[in-house]
């Protein structure tokens, strides 16, 4: 069975999310970074790029003799690690990212369309629940990202922890229905219906095997595999005090810089291709971070280490009940107040709609808390330098406080 997890409970605290006050300060350090914000302008042909090689490997696979061990390994190896960044751009177009906020129906249209090759229909419904775990880091209600107490609870000692990663894709997915289940929308049955309309009609002109290549390698590339790595690293708390990490390793390559997790928390409304740019105009706000290099070895250190496990998630006591209203002001974790102003001037297009006034992000967010609104300092304040280092804690060579390393720490 292996050694149980020493923890018993999470780690509850009384401060706000820290993202919003280190938006706020580092804009008013360097304004430049509003220059980033704004839709991919490659986003939608790279997932469209996706989107057909994952019906062309449909197509072979359907006049070839493979063998079901073949589609699994195929699923694995290939077709999951496809299907896993194309979750990730999913996680893009939710932030209006392929479009910009002009254009919210062609982004749950377009987020639709790159859910196909999925297999399971899930675009819609991320939306509604990741912009809360944005705007309500930790909150125990809201943010459905953290592990029920179920899980923290049946999940506790090493051979458990190996299945719990092994069915995190059911975990993740079914789990928003239990904590704050909301009432599925139009948009939701929409999705449903353009899924397994597509799922019925590979069936019935390829044959199973393709279906089950596609959903398969989904399942499979969520849970014990490298990419799925960033469910674990981006939010578990291997460092007390730390509550959001970044990865600077390969595979950011494959999982449209996913791993730069902090910048994404700091600045939403900035795209994966770009938040390396925002790491290089503020490096003193995430160089001297603890950070990743290696989601596998993050995998090998949650399971063996027994420190680590479902309850080593931040949390914050709910104050504003089961709903957290996101619809209603639907971007106002990922536009600046001033978007549409400062279109012209930072380089976005102001034609068609692309920019669209929001109510906005730059002030930071505060949940009251008894009556008080609770401050976080900047992390980069708490650092301290022994002889020109940083004095930070490694744990098992996975977790480093340094510029990232090249070589062998990184994945293969």
């Amino acid at each position: 069975m292996g050694a149980r997890v020493s923890r018993g409970d999470y780690e509850w605290v009384y401060t706000d999310e820290p993202h919003a006050t280190r938006r706020k300060e580092i804009l008013s350090k360097y304004p430049q970074i509003k220059k980033l914000m704004g839709p991919d302008r490659n986003l939608k042909y790279i997932v469209v790029a996706m989107v057909l090689l994952q019906l062309i490997t449909c197509w072979m696979i359907s006049v070839s003799d493979c063998s079901w061990s073949t589609i699994f390994i195929l699923g694995y190896c290939f077709g999951g690690v496809i299907n896993h960044a194309m979750t990730l751009a999913i996680h893009e177009i939710a932030h209006n990212l392929a479009f910009g906020h002009g254009r919210p129906g062609l982004n749950r249209a377009f987020g639709m369309f790159a859910n196909l090759p999925i297999g399971v229909p899930m675009s819609i419904s991320f939306k509604k629940y990741h912009l809360e775990h944005h705007r309500y880091q930790g909150d125990e209600i809201l943010d459905t990202d953290i592990p029920c107490l179920a899980e923290a609870t049946i999940f506790c000692n090493t051979l458990a922890k190996v299945f719990w990663v092994i069915l995190q894709p059911f975990f993740y997915s079914l789990r928003p229905f239990f904590v704050n289940y909301k009432t599925p929308t139009r948009l939701e049955h929409i999705n449903l219906v353009v899924q397994v309309s597509f799922d019925v009609a590979l069936y019935y002109y390829l044959g199973a095997k393709p279906l089950v290549y596609l959903i398969a390698g989904t399942l499979l590339a969520m849970g014990l595999h490298p990419v799925a790595g960033h469910f674990i690293s981006e939010h578990y708390m291997f460092l007390k005090g730390h509550e959001t990490y970044s990865y600077y390793g390969p595979l950011n390559w494959v999982t449209f810089n996913v791993g730069y997790h902090m910048e994404h928390h700091d600045f939403p409304y900035i795209a994966g291709s770009k938040l390396e740019q925002v790491r290089q105009i503020a490096p003193e706000y995430y160089d001297t971070l603890p950070q990743y290099h290696s989601w596998s070895k993050v995998i090998y250190d949650f399971i063996m280490d027994p420190d680590i496990g479902p309850y080593a998630r931040v949390r914050r006591k709910n104050t504003i009940g089961g709903d957290g209203n996101v619809d209603a002001v639907p971007e106002s974790l990922t536009a600046p107040k001033n978007l549409v102003n400062g279109c012209a001037k930072n380089g976005h297009a102001t034609g068609n709609g692309h920019c669209k006034e929001l109510n906005g992000i730059l002030g930071a967010q505060r949940k009251v808390v008894n009556g008080n609104v609770a401050h976080q300092d900047s992390p980069v304040k708490k650092n301290t330098e022994v002889n020109g280092s940083l004095k930070t804690s490694c744990l098992n060579g996975s977790l480093m406080s340094f510029a990232p390393v090249s070589g062998s720490n990184g994945d293969h």
